[in-house]
């Protein structure tokens, strides 16, 4: 499982990759190719680079300038392709919610017993969180704008339904073989797990000051990571 997810990159390494990535690609001889004849790769490599600069500066913050210097295209051809910045920021929320849910549907809980799927789904929740942290950071910032633009998006309404089917399914197993205990609301489920998840990753640096704790290191990683299984499952129990 964990093999599906990279490593988390040390902190402020993510952002500086992902630009020298983009510089790199706007020299590279052919760009102006991949421009005109391949439309797939320069969105792509448009919104590798507007997820970087949502996720650091949120959507009042990023400049669609900026957004275009760091990548193999033009302003000119990102408001062809999104329209608008604001389009340009519902089509990062989108592809960010389809990266997790795809490699999600990659687990194959259906073929695990009904605890060892729960533990996969929430390990996997937390090594995804902690080796994308600009994920936490969209979907904080889209918070901060009260889901306005998650809300007129009927693409991540959509990719978001087979996680819940995935997680009743799960749980109505467990329940059916008696491991798991009968009065639970799978949505309720889902959001207890993106709770402990989400939190882990996105309150590690004012709860490590707080505290004076390092929540970084493997060990500590580690630990966490098994501490939130385990609530999970033990919350579940009969």
């Amino acid at each position: 499982m964990n093999e599906m997810v990279q490593k988390p990159s040390k902190p402020g390494d993510v952002r500086a990759t992902r630009q020298r990535a983009a510089r790199e690609a706007a020299t590279t001889p052919g760009a102006d190719r991949v421009r005109v004849n391949d439309p797939d790769r320069t969105m792509a490599n448009i919104l590798q680079v507007a997820t970087a600069e949502f996720a650091d500066k949120g959507l009042a913050g990023a400049r669609i300038d900026e957004i275009a210097a760091l990548t193999s295209t033009s302003k000119r051809m990102i408001y062809y392709y999104f329209g608008s910045k604001e389009g340009l920021y519902v089509a990062v929320l989108e592809e960010a919610y389809r990266r997790i849910r795809r490699i999600e549907s990659e687990l194959h809980l259906e073929d695990l017993a009904p605890e060892q799927a729960l533990r996969t789904l929430v390990g996997f929740t937390v090594d995804y969180q902690l080796a994308n942290p600009d994920f936490i950071r969209l979907v904080m910032n889209e918070n901060m704008h009260r889901g306005e633009f998650i809300s007129k998006s009927a693409t991540i309404q959509e990719l978001n339904i087979p996680v819940i089917h995935a997680v009743r399914d799960v749980y109505q197993r467990g329940v059916a073989a008696g491991v798991f205990r009968p009065d639970v609301d799978p949505v309720d489920l889902h959001m207890s797990i993106s709770a402990l998840c989400f939190f882990n990753e996105a309150n590690r640096h004012t709860f490590g000051a707080i505290f004076k704790r390092s929540l970084d290191t493997p060990a500590a990683t580690a630990q966490r990571r098994e501490s939130i299984i385990e609530m999970i499952v033990r919350f579940l129990r009969p």
